[in-house]
C-alpha cells in the first residue's frame, strides 16, 4: 500500500513536534482564576504546523506530540505529562491542537484571498483560537463545574495572546518562500 507521505514530510512533522515542545521549555503560567489551564507558547507551534505543513501533515505532527505526551512523556508547559492530563481543565484546550492545526492548514489552503501574512492570521485565527476553543471551553466546563458562560469566560483571558502567537505566525510565515508553505498536503 503506497503512503501520501514521504521522508521530507514525516522530518518536517516530527520538527514541527519538537518545536510545539520545545516552546513548552518557555515560562508557563498559572493564574488562579484561569481553572487550572496554564498560558503557554505551545499554541503557536500549533497554529505554525498547520499553516506551514497544511492541513493533514499539520495535524499529523501535533498528533504525535500528543501521543507522546500520552506515553508519559513531560513534553507540555511545566514538565507535564501522562494520560492524567488529558483528564485535567486543560484536557479538550490539548485535544483541539490536532482539529486546530488542520483547520489552520485548510483554511490557509482553500482560501487564497489576500497576502500570505493576512491568510496565515486568518488561518491562525481559525485553528489556533476558534477550534481549539470550540473543544477546550466545554471540556474545561465539564471539569472544573462550571457553566459554559462561565467557562468561556475564563477563556477570553487567552484570546490577547493567541492573537499575538497568530500575528507572530504571520511575520514568520511572510519570511518563508512560498514554496515553502506545504499548504496543499
Amino acid at each position: 500500500m503506497a503512503s501520501n507521505t514521504d521522508t521530507g514530510d514525516f522530518v518536517r512533522m516530527c520538527l514541527f513536534a519538537a518545536l510545539i515542545a520545545a516552546l513548552g521549555l518557555l515560562p508557563k503560567f498559572d493564574l488562579p482564576f484561569l481553572a487550572g489551564v496554564p498560558v503557554t507558547a505551545q499554541t503557536l507551534g500549533v497554529m505554525l504546523a498547520g499553516v506551514v505543513l497544511g492541513a493533514r501533515n499539520g495535524a499529523l505532527a501535533v498528533s504525535l506530540l500528543i501521543f507522546i505526551v500520552a506515553l508519559g512523556m513531560p513534553l507540555l508547559a511545566g514538565g507535564r505529562g501522562g494520560l492524567g492530563i488529558f483528564f485535567g481543565p486543560s484536557g479538550g484546550f490539548l485535544l483541539g491542537w490536532i482539529p486546530g492545526a488542520w483547520l489552520a492548514g485548510f483554511a490557509m489552503s482553500r482560501f487564497p484571498v489576500g497576502s500570505v501574512p493576512l491568510r496565515a492570521f486568518t488561518a491562525s485565527i481559525a485553528g489556533g483560537i476558534c477550534a481549539v476553543y470550540a473543544l477546550g471551553i466545554p471540556w474545561l466546563a465539564f471539569v472544573a463545574g462550571l457553566s459554559l458562560p462561565a467557562a468561556a469566560l475564563v477563556a477570553v483571558v487567552f484570546v490577547p495572546g493567541d492573537v499575538i502567537k497568530a500575528i507572530i505566525v504571520a511575520v514568520l510565515v511572510s519570511a518563508l518562500p512560498v514554496s515553502q508553505l506545504q499548504a496543499g498536503r
